[in-house]
């Protein structure tokens, strides 16, 4: 079998020492955009040529690309912290984010995101949502249950999203409001469409038309 192996750098300007104040660094924000377009080829399901990689050269290559970006982001990590608004605007602080939620073998690599983060969000110089995600993720790879319900797998007899193991299920549309997230039902159900959409001719293959949802209040 051929290896498939990502080769990624990051520029010396994205690296460029600003002191210890955080100037908005734009080869950064550049390098975070470019990246993160990887990440979502290789977090979705095979697209264009990639469909005809074999299962085991699929899985090779998305574990090339989070091997890289861990490596690409630590090396941010340990020179600015948590990126924030103020460094790399908020949609290069979402693609950071977004490359650390597939962390996912480094578990101690997305707590130490968290705890910054944490101290980010207080300057308001980071997303509560995504605060809210990566803190699920954490959770649920150290062993602990999930708070804010954002992590899901499928019921594949009726294509319905269901929560990963969760803490206090009755109180967590309290805690997801507080982030500013949409009520639970509304986000499962979501997911329950988007899941069957992804896989909808395996779903009618089995005599699965439509997914199934949950009452909401709206």
């Amino acid at each position: 079998m051929k290896k498939i192996i990502v080769f990624l750098t990051i520029s010396a300007a994205a690296l460029a020492s600003h002191g210890q104040s955080k100037h908005f660094n734009q080869p950064l924000a550049d390098s975070l955009a470019k990246w993160v377009i990887i990440d979502q080829t290789a977090a979705y399901i095979p697209q264009g040529n990639f469909k005809k990689l074999s299962e085991q050269q699929w899985e090779h290559y998305k574990d090339s690309v989070f091997s890289v970006h861990k490596r690409l982001l630590e090396e941010i990590f340990k020179k600015y912290g948590f990126p924030g608004y103020d460094l790399v605007g908020k949609q290069g602080s979402n693609n950071f984010w977004l490359m650390v939620q597939h962390c996912d073998k480094t578990p101690e690599f997305q707590l130490e995101v968290l705890e910054a983060m944490k101290a980010e969000l207080k300057k308001n110089n980071a997303d509560s949502k995504n605060f809210a995600y990566l803190t699920d993720r954490v959770n649920l790879n150290n062993g602990k249950k999930q708070l804010y319900g954002t992590q899901v797998t499928y019921r594949l007899d009726s294509c319905q999203a269901i929560p990963k193991p969760l803490a206090d299920s009755l109180n967590v549309n309290i805690r997801r409001k507080d982030v500013g997230l949409e009520p639970i039902e509304n986000y499962l159900n979501m997911m329950s469409q988007m899941h069957f959409e992804m896989n909808k001719a395996v779903y009618e293959a089995r005599g699965i038309h439509h997914p199934k949802l949950l009452k909401t209040g709206n």
